[in-house]
């Protein structure tokens, strides 16, 4: 991997904000709201934030970024779309049990359902994000699906994901700004009470954990290498000993192998499937 070094500070930072981000609105629910149950009341609807950054946040950006570890890069494609898909559908899982939640408790108050932007963004972005599961799915993990359609359909899966988990990001700062605008009345949102400003803390530290996850996942020399790219690393040239040497990737595009590299490069990144 090029510049690794700078790859490992992007992800331990975007691993350390995303866990800090975790803690943050576990802290909310348990110290300044009423704590985590499931007996219909404002605990329950508490579910809801911690759900959707644990999940539909964190779980999410992880598969985004999942293809990106080079120590994964041994690992068979179909192996690694397993482990992406898989995180996806738990992601979406946390996401629709956080909507029960806010049901449930919505119904039991009598509060009314789907009334704000932030609702109807919400849900769209779960039935989206369904969607996306599925035809992802469909189009990678069923071996009958035409590799022309996988490739002509992958860079539009790859901006839809990117799409949603930064829309999502956005959905769940309108979500906690509404949760704080309604819930603190003695100080007011407005008087800046202890409450508000961790919380609003917690709207950046989502925002920072976007922000590295897009820039990881959009640097073209952190991108898992095609198969016949990681084929030819592995088993080309050979030590002394005996031992197989992996080639550079400039020593790969250098003399005679210049034409065969550029063609199987060529190949790969036309028929390429992988969601990274």
């Amino acid at each position: 991997m090029e510049n690794l070094k700078q790859f490992l500070v992007a992800l331990s930072a975007a691993a350390a904000v995303g866990f800090v981000s975790i803690i943050f609105v576990l802290r909310w629910a348990l110290h300044y709201k009423e704590g985590l149950a499931w007996d219909g009341g404002l605990a329950e609807f508490n579910w809801h934030p911690v759900l959707i950054v644990t999940g539909f946040i964190f779980l999410q950006g992880t598969a985004i970024i999942v293809y990106r570890l080079p120590w994964t890069w041994q690992c068979s494609k179909l192996m690694m779309k397993l482990i992406h898909a898989g995180l996806n559908f738990l992601a979406f899982s946390f996401a629709v049990v956080s909507l029960v939640a806010a049901f449930d408790f919505h119904n039991g108050a009598k509060i009314p359902n789907m009334y704000s932007l932030h609702s109807w963004l919400g849900l769209t972005a779960v039935i989206l994000y369904c969607a996306q599961l599925v035809v992802g799915v469909g189009m990678f993990l069923i071996p009958a699906t035409p590799a022309s359609w996988r490739a002509a359909y992958m860079p539009l899966h790859i901006y839809s994901g990117l799409f949603l988990f930064t829309s999502i990001i956005g959905v769940a700062l309108m979500g906690i700004t509404e949760k704080l605008i309604f819930g603190l009345s003695n100080p007011k949102y407005k008087d800046s009470p202890p409450e508000a400003v961790f919380v609003n803390f917690l709207g950046i530290l989502l925002v920072v954990f976007g922000a590295l996850v897009l820039w990881i996942a959009t640097q073209t020399s952190w991108k898992r290498p095609s198969e016949e790219t990681l084929h030819i690393l592995h088993t080309s040239g050979g030590g002394e000993d005996g031992t197989k040497v992996s080639p550079t990737v400039s020593q790969l595009s250098e003399g005679t192998n210049t034409e065969t590299f550029g063609d199987v490069r060529w190949r790969s990144n036309k028929l390429d499937d992988d969601a990274n």
